[in-house]
């Protein structure tokens, strides 16, 4: 990790949130990465995706090895990614710069911030709806107040997500260090509210439920594969974007090793146990109500206690702000300073992903699967191609070196200006492997493939860039990092 910035603070490519972490901000240690990561798996989203792959036909056994399979997958790449990261020191859209070009970088940099946008007003959305049933609950009068709307929101859910939202904004802006407290919080206190709401459930159905049940229908042989498959490597697309930008918090992390162990704590061993125990509650719910529920919040509105029920609401609203505050307002916040650091500092790049989760109004993108799956899924089956191209570039072309002076350099002679300050080779890749990625996840006919887009997307990239690169490859692209 870089230590002290050898680079420009200020100018047309850098600003002080953007230059390199100093010794300082070296707080990221095992426990704060295995935080990071625990918060990230911990949300409303991560636990309906789970219920939903039970949906796919598998029972529930086959379900938690399919997961765990991605979260194999998941480990990997968090390694490759923070390893990286953790050594040159500085956010995704800078580190990015090596390989796209010093301007060529906000291409895949404002893509992953697009998708962060859109993601960080759903889960503000969502969070909002267990302070909802809190207020409810608390107060059965403010029921007056679910009734009229306004742009597809009645002013119960305007009152709720508007103070989970400047909640959050107020986080963001004291800087990544309250974000590291936040996570370090978020995180475990979900696992109090799960395992509550398991013991709930499984004392409801009389502790026992069947791991052999299923939510769809049964499968052949074949089609059992394919199922299987399908869940390993949508577990990784579900975490694909947060993948491609965690040098945002392993730049902070004092050595090698802190990433690899929190790495190591956070995902095959905490991911795997969120996994199971999701499981475990929806097959509870699909014996009680015969449906497993997709939403937790539904299940906790369902509990006639009504302290159980205030304490779940608050405990879920806490996690899911901290969640969203890493996974989908840090990113886009330097993805965007990024456009122009000179003028747009990590805080000013916030306060607008603030507006903008605003003005696409998430509750209706929430509500429309035509939304989330053709344009969320697509832009974010373009996650693959960018992490197969870093991580060739980064680990094959560059042997893991990187002149960090020239990640800012304006210079037409820096490292990583190529043409113009894009690098068509990593542009190509990106297209070729970006459409063919997007492809397979958008087009009707192969939808029963729609979960190899991101490896597919991810080995197609690197192949490319690989390829594209090596006869021009020139040693001037790289220096001590």
């Amino acid at each position: 990790m870089v230590l002290e910035a050898p680079g420009p603070t200020r100018g047309r490519l850098s600003n002080e949130d953007l230059a390199p972490a100093t010794a300082a901000q070296a707080t990221w240690r095992t426990w704060d990465i295995f935080c990071l990561w625990m918060t990230s798996a911990h949300s409303l989203g991560s636990y309906g995706f789970a219920v939903g792959m039970l949906a796919l036909g598998l029972t529930g056994w086959q379900t938690m090895v399919a997961l765990f399979t991605g979260v194999l997958v998941l480990w990997v790449g968090s390694n490759l990614i923070g390893v990286a990261g953790q050594r040159v020191g500085v956010p995704f859209p800078v580190f990015a710069r090596a390989t796209f070009g010093v301007f060529g970088a906000n291409i895949p940099a404002l893509l992953r911030g697009l998708v962060a946008i859109f993601w960080y007003g759903i889960q503000t959305y969502l969070a909002s709806t267990a302070v909802i049933v809190l207020l409810l609950r608390l107060d059965p009068g403010l029921r007056s107040w679910t009734e009229p709307t306004f742009l597809g929101l009645h002013a119960l859910g305007w009152a709720a997500f508007l103070s989970l939202w400047t909640v959050q904004l107020l986080i963001l802006n004291y800087g990544m260090e309250v974000v590291r407290k936040a996570s370090d919080v978020a995180g475990p206190v979900v696992w109090i509210g799960m395992i509550a709401l398991a013991l709930w459930m499984l004392n409801s159905v009389s502790w026992s439920i069947d791991f052999g049940a299923r939510a769809g229908a049964p499968l052949s042989g074949g089609a059992t594969a394919l199922a299987f498959t399908g869940v390993a490597f949508l577990m990784v697309a579900f975490m694909a974007g947060p993948l491609v930008n965690y040098a945002d918090f392993a730049r902070f992390a004092p050595s090698r090793r802190a990433i690899l162990r929190g790495n190591a704590l956070g995902i095959p061993l905490n991911e795997t146990a969120f996994v199971v125990i999701s499981i475990v509650i929806s097959l509870a719910a699909l014996k009680k109500y015969g449906s497993a529920m997709a939403d937790p919040v539904e299940l906790v509105a369902d509990i006639d206690s009504d302290a159980v029920v205030v304490v779940a609401a608050v405990l879920f609203a806490i996690a899911t702000v901290g969640i969203n505050v890493v996974l989908n307002f840090v990113s886009p916040s330097y993805d965007i300073s990024n456009v122009a650091p000179k003028y747009i500092s990590f805080r000013t790049g916030g306060i607008i992903t603030a507006v903008l989760s605003v003005a696409v109004l998430p509750w209706k993108i929430w509500g429309n699967e035509a939304a989330i799956v053709y344009f969320l899924g697509g832009v974010g089956a373009l996650m693959g191609p960018v992490f197969g191209i870093l991580v060739v570039d980064y680990y094959v072309l560059r042997r893991g070196h990187t002149n960090i002076r020239d990640l800012y350099s304006e210079s037409t002679d820096g490292a990583y200006q190529y043409t113009r300050g894009v690098n068509p080779a990593a542009l190509i890749s990106l297209g070729v492997a970006g459409a063919v990625a997007v492809g397979i996840a958008l087009v009707p006919r192969t939808q029963s493939l729609t979960a190899l887009s991101w490896p597919v997307g991810a080995l197609l990239g690197g192949a490319l860039m690989y390829l594209l690169s090596r006869a021009p490859y020139r040693s001037s692209r790289g220096g001590p990092s």
